[in-house]
């Protein structure tokens, strides 16, 4: 490296410390414990995981962990990139130190799509008519809910449509994925019998 390219990067660290120590600083002062905002926000964290517990169809339990997990993966990088980007903004965190949401991040989107997912296997429905509902309610029920109690901001242009959209694609690009490693599965299956 030369030293610019090491000097930028002195730089970089030194903006990135800055503002992880200005979140924990906005984060003690608006965010935390004694604000009835952080309850909510944790609260959204906690009950999906106890409604995942006793509502999972534990006989499908991995099948279900691994599209969840997709789902988590997938979803993460798209609020992301838009909490990065300020498309929007979640003013209340559990964790001050993460750009976008852990709470949806983590819990609440990935298993309200296990427990859709979930539903149309064991119901035999389609997948996809079952995501696109859920996406429209989240992005159209759920997400305005959460801009008028202030937990979530949007900026740049952005707005409901392109949660929409971003809802959807991370339904059919985790069910894809689930899909290639059931087809993988399946296929080792029939190899060992051959």
């Amino acid at each position: 490296m030369d030293n610019n390219q090491l000097q930028q990067i002195k730089e970089l660290k030194q903006t990135e410390l800055h503002h992880s120590k200005e979140w924990l600083n906005y984060w003690i002062k608006y965010s935390s414990f004694d604000n009835w905002h952080f309850w909510v926000v944790l609260a959204l964290l906690i009950i999906p995981l106890i409604l995942l517990f006793f509502f999972m169809d534990k006989k499908k339990s991995l099948l279900l962990g691994f599209y969840g997990y997709n789902v988590h993966i997938i979803f993460t990088y798209i609020d992301s990139y838009g909490a990065n980007n300020t498309f929007w903004f979640y003013p209340y965190k559990v964790f001050p130190i993460l750009p976008a949401n852990l709470t949806l991040d983590v819990s609440f989107v990935p298993i309200s799509y296990m427990l859709v997912y979930q539903w149309s296997l064991n119901h035999h429905k389609n997948y996809y008519l079952c995501i696109f509902g859920l996406s429209v309610g989240i992005a159209f029920v759920f997400k305005p809910i959460m801009e008028a109690l202030r937990l979530f901001q949007f900026d740049r242009g952005a707005n409901f449509f392109h949660l929409f959209l971003g809802y959807l694609l991370v339904g059919v690009a985790a069910k894809q994925v689930t899909n290639l490693f059931l087809f993988l599965q399946n296929k080792s299956k029939k190899d060992e019998f051959i």
